[in-house]
């Protein structure tokens, strides 16, 4: 799929027009299918994406267990790539498309020269740190203060409004990596809100009443 740079303008408007006239210059548009990682966890940052089209999920992982963190929507990038590639530090999370997605792929090299020459770069990542945070403090009381059947129900919720569709197309495997968990006790969780009329399963799909 060709995208024009007046698509990739508008998702960065907010960013002035020089500005975005250069991010285009030093950068490159570049498609991925579903599921493709985008980012790796202990390797060094060398790119910074922002989502023209599509989703991104960023996990943590320890040991044979993963958590998702956020999600990363259009006009939006990855903070955690962004502090890696400006300390030099390995990423500490991984990402991926959580759908076939169309991605602004910046060169690590380049991110200092944009925050030096044009301030307003920073806006973005500044936006980010405060919707990440939000984010990882949500994720937080979600795990400290609330129930798994609470959690996979706001998690159901959520992953509605974000991806546009109801019923969801996710997996019970897929729940459960993204909560941490495991697939046995999400399948038991789910008969539960099955029996309680806040949602309906499919074979393939989900559907939050």
């Amino acid at each position: 799929m060709m995208v024009s740079n007046e698509i990739v303008k508008q998702q960065l408007a907010f960013l002035g027009k020089e500005l975005t006239s250069k991010i285009l210059e030093v950068s490159s548009v570049v498609e991925f299918e579903k599921d493709i990682e985008i980012l790796k966890e202990g390797q060094y940052v060398k790119v910074i994406p922002i989502v023209i089209k599509g989703l991104l999920k960023v996990f943590t992982r320890q040991e044979d267990k993963e958590l998702l963190l956020y999600y990363i929507k259009p006009s939006e990038s990855c903070i955690m790539s962004f502090s890696a590639s400006i300390s030099n530090d390995k990423s500490t999370v991984y990402a991926k498309t959580a759908e076939s997605s169309i991605l602004l792929i910046i060169p690590a090299d380049k991110i200092e020269m944009l925050t030096k020459l044009y301030p307003e770069f920073n806006t973005l990542f500044h936006q980010q740190f405060k919707v990440r945070y939000n984010d990882l403090l949500d994720t937080i009381n979600q795990l400290v203060f609330t129930n798994l059947d609470q959690r996979l129900y706001h998690f159901l919720k959520e992953t509605s409004i974000i991806r546009k569709e109801n019923p969801v197309h996710i997996s019970h495997r897929e729940i459960a990596n993204e909560l941490g968990t495991a697939r046995e006790v999400i399948t038991r969780v789910m008969k539960k809100l099955e029996k309680e009329y806040k949602v309906v399963q499919n074979s393939d799909s989900i559907k939050i009443l």
